[in-house]
């Protein structure tokens, strides 16, 4: 069996943490909201995050200041990651580049319009 090539699509920033975590957060927003990204990885990611956070046992014990609270971001974290990782490339890819400024938004044109697609047919 052949191994598949995944081409991993770069989501953080050189600039710094803050700003990669928050892009990283945009982008998973805008991908929840397209349609073109599959109901199951909107739905399975996310709950199984919440599942982790809200459930009572974790890595480190909540008790511990501060460090209670690191294991949680760190898998929202990774679950943010992993959501936009199964996401179609293509669409991330558009969605980034929304976020970058070099594309308008998705169902929009260059003028910032909403585009409707359809057909028509001429009656005589």
């Amino acid at each position: 069996m052949r191994a598949r090539k995944q081409k991993t699509i770069p989501v953080g920033s050189q600039s710094g943490l803050w700003p990669g975590l928050i892009r990283s957060a945009r982008l998973a927003w805008r991908l929840m909201r397209d349609p073109r990204v599959a109901t199951t990885t909107k739905l399975l990611v996310p709950a199984l995050a919440a599942a982790y956070v809200l459930f009572p046992v974790d890595l480190l014990p909540d008790l511990v200041p501060l460090l209670g609270q690191v294991d949680d971001l760190v898998i929202l974290a990774l679950a943010v990651r992993l959501f936009i990782e199964l996401c179609p490339p293509a669409v991330v890819r558009e969605h980034l580049a929304a976020l970058r400024g070099h594309d308008s938004q998705p169902g929009h044109d260059e003028a910032g319009g909403e585009v409707l697609d359809g057909e028509y047919r001429v009656i005589e």
